[in-house]
């Protein structure tokens, strides 16, 4: 089973993909590693303060990882680039506007990055993406502490 864990930055998705593949007993990859690892960074974007990434590469390499694996669980904002033909389940983390903001601040990110991501949030930009790229989707709330109970969301 590959499932792919995306959302806002903040809003959970490392902390709920970890769970999941302990509890399923699958592969934890982070999304990031693999983008350094084969330098798929194309440059930075000043204004925005944010690394370019090239998603195409990006979903080329992991579909090699896929290829390689059967019991993933691949964690990162842009995991949802990959095309659905290789995802059995694609999971969107959402969170309450103001506890990101905390989140987000906690992280230092600067007030135009954190209004940045608010707006993501607000308008559900990944989760769209998501469904644009028909994606099998389960959304979870991260708002407030949780535990995986949801056994039968996951297990097919």
């Amino acid at each position: 089973m590959i499932i792919i864990v995306t959302g806002t930055p903040g809003t959970g998705k490392t902390k709920i993909a970890k769970l999941i593949a302990k509890k399923f007993k699958c592969k934890y990859i982070d999304l990031y590693k693999i983008i350094k690892k084969y330098k798929l960074i194309e440059g930075y974007d000043k204004k925005r303060k944010t690394k370019i990434v090239d998603e195409k590469k990006l979903a080329k390499k992991v579909i090699e990882v896929i290829k390689n694996n059967k019991n993933l669980v691949i964690d990162g904002h842009l995991s949802h680039y990959i095309p659905r033909k290789y995802v059995d389940l694609c999971i969107v983390t959402k969170c309450n506007i103001k506890v990101l903001k905390r989140r987000l601040g906690k992280r230092n990110y600067s007030k135009e990055k954190i209004r940045e991501n608010l707006d993501a949030e607000i308008f559900d930009v990944i989760l769209n993406e998501a469904i644009e790229r028909e994606h099998k989707v389960f959304i979870i709330d991260t708002t407030k502490k949780f535990k995986l109970l949801a056994k039968s969301a996951f297990s097919s």
